[in-house]
């Protein structure tokens, strides 16, 4: 059964930095795509990051494009969310999926996800 645990959420400043991690286990992760999304206080969930199997391939929602990296070490079974030049906007619970789908991305198992709050 896929484990799915998320790390490194916390409070920011605006403009400040944050790096999620995400540790895998009962699966072999490195056949999965995977991906982040996140979900705000009374907001629907909305899709952040993806990334290929093998590292390759990666998008990103409109809203994190030049601010945010996905990346991934599968000799680690760890995902990875760099997230740059925060803003209040970005305050929500992180979530690390695998991928049912990559596009248009599709979640297939979710962790508990890591709060994140960026002070203005």
């Amino acid at each position: 059964q896929v484990q799915l645990v998320e790390s490194g959420g916390g409070l920011v400043q605006a403009g400040g930095s944050l790096r999620l991690s995400c540790a895998a286990s009962g699966v072999t992760f490195s056949n999965y795509n995977m991906g982040w999304f996140r979900q705000a206080p009374g907001k629907e969930r909305e899709f952040v990051a993806a990334i290929s199997w093998s590292g390759v391939v990666t998008s990103y929602g409109d809203s994190v494009k030049g601010r945010f990296t996905i990346s991934r070490d599968n000799s680690k079974n760890t995902l990875y969310l760099e997230m740059n030049s925060l803003k209040p906007e970005d305050t929500a619970v992180y979530y690390c999926n695998t991928l049912r789908r990559f596009e248009p991305p599709t979640v297939q198992a979710t962790g508990q996800g890591t709060q994140v709050t960026v002070s203005s």
